[in-house]
């Protein structure tokens, strides 16, 4: 068993934690993970209504009965969600983790707070981690380069962002972005996480909504086998390397605008990939932990494994390297 800040405030049992993922973070894996005993989120923007999200929240709880959570990603967009209407439902379910990433959380604490509810916010920077931490947050997600999304800016991987940040941040800290196994938990744990986020490996288990040949692909593919968009545009995104993201670098990288990219990169081609298994269909994301994925259990034994073998690294070659 392994104890840390993280398992102890959020109430889990493992310091593993599957974070929010368009049209990936839905009931089935969710409950899996809150079953395999690590804290799953549901995303709730995948919900096309908020009265949807309370009903996959309902599917949820007819699933397990062990805590899991909801993200609440906040993006500056042309028509916004209706955040209100999401975030009230998820007080009004009885949720009390909430995992928020993109712009600012402050407009959401009071709230969330008045009701119990313990938030989660994701950074891909020290200066954010420290700020948001500031705004009163109960834990920081840090994220690295290797991430799948929205990477930031910095391009500072995981082996210094991690120790940068736990320097700095006094509330429990998870780590995020190239994490697949036990030694990268391990690893975390020694560079001053209280945890990690998994998206990536995750999203290859028997319980991922999403097609079977695309789970083939995540296991067939490399580290090398993905691409950055938005890059010109300064709003950076890991996706899987194909004919689409590959179209997309090569007109941004010329001068093109968004508005140039924008039926290559739609959020409906992208799901169709997830639905249909056609993985030119559009762009998907997956972090570079893709090379460290070689298979596809069920979520209880990836979770399983994971704290087995990182507790035989630390008790066994760690702690035999002392002697």
């Amino acid at each position: 068993m392994i104890k840390t800040r993280f398992t102890e405030a959020f109430g889990i049992e493992h310091p593993i934690v599957q974070g929010g993922m368009q049209w990936v973070g839905r009931a089935e894996l969710v409950a899996a993970v809150a079953n395999a005993g690590a804290l799953g989120f549901i995303t709730a923007l995948t919900q096309p209504t908020p009265e949807d999200l309370a009903k996959e929240i309902a599917r949820c709880r007819e699933l397990t009965d062990k805590p899991f959570g909801v993200n609440l990603t906040i993006l500056p967009t042309i028509n916004p969600p209706p955040y209100d209407e999401y975030r009230q439902v998820i007080v009004e379910s009885g949720i009390k983790i909430v995992e928020t990433a993109g712009s600012n959380p402050a407009p959401h604490l009071p709230m969330f707070h008045e009701h119990g509810v313990k938030v989660l916010h994701k950074c891909t920077s020290v200066r954010h981690a420290v700020k948001a931490q500031e705004l009163g947050v109960d834990g920081i997600s840090i994220d690295g380069f290797e991430c799948a999304g929205h990477p930031g800016e910095d391009d500072i991987p995981g082996l210094v962002l991690i120790p940068a940040a736990a320097a700095k941040i006094t509330v429990p800290m998870i780590a995020s972005g190239g994490f697949a196994d036990a030694r990268g938990l391990v690893a975390a744990l020694a560079l001053g996480a209280d945890g990690i986020n998994m998206g990536s490996r995750f999203m290859c288990t028997v319980e991922s909504p999403i097609h079977q040949k695309v789970k083939e692909a995540i296991v067939a593919g490399s580290e090398l086998d993905t691409e950055l968009i938005f890059r010109p545009l300064r709003n950076t995104g890991r996706v899987a390397s194909n004919s689409v993201s590959r179209e997309v670098v090569e007109i941004l990288d010329k001068g093109g605008k968004f508005e140039d990219v924008a039926h290559l990169v739609s959020g409906k081609r992208g799901a169709k990939v997830y639905e249909t298994g056609d993985l030119e269909a559009g762009i998907w994301w997956i972090g570079t932990a893709m090379g460290l994925i070689n298979d596809i259990p069920t979520v209880g034994e990836l979770v399983s494994r994971m704290v087995s073998e990182a507790e035989e690294i630390i008790n066994g070659r760690l702690a035999g390297a002392l002697r």
